[in-house]
């Protein structure tokens, strides 16, 4: 069970990832020891995944930003998984849903130009790929990884 001081922990770790653990400490009012024993253990129960930086796309030269929906003509679990594993392991997409509805698969990825663009769609059209429709992202209205954790 989290008590109040552990979700302001992650509250504050999730949108202040660069604190130190005196400054950490200091905002939830423990001890250094103790709020450092309370990041382990949120850390060791699976709480926090992983801590990241999260870099600028266009100061890094990547212009397409995509969603693609993505149906597959496949249903055998070993092909499916097989497909997985191929599309995780694919540098460009960020992010991978199995989905209900319409489409078995939402992919956001990311390329710097048309022409990478081209050649991953053609590439995903020979891992048995039934239906794909492509967005191009225009605009980043709103992108978050913080939770909401408080109300």
């Amino acid at each position: 069970m989290l008590d109040e001081v552990d979700v302001h922990i992650l509250d504050l770790l999730q949108t202040e990832t660069r604190l130190s653990n005196l400054e950490l400490s200091q905002r939830v009012s423990l001890s250094a020891p103790a709020t450092h024993a309370r990041v382990k253990r949120l850390e060791q129960d699976g709480y926090i995944d992983s801590y990241t930086a999260i870099l600028n796309q266009e100061k890094l030269g990547y212009d397409l930003l995509c969603t693609i929906f993505m149906s597959t003509s496949i249903h055998q679990t070993q092909q499916i998984n097989e497909l997985e594993r191929h599309l995780s392991a694919m540098p460009e997409v960020m992010e991978c849903y199995c989905m209900t509805g319409a489409f078995d698969y939402m992919l956001k990825t990311i390329h710097r130009d048309r022409k990478e663009l081209e050649a991953f769609i053609r590439e995903l059209n020979q891992l048995g790929v039934a239906q794909l429709q492509t967005s191009i992202v225009l605009r980043e209205v709103k992108a978050s990884t913080v939770l909401p954790l408080r109300k």
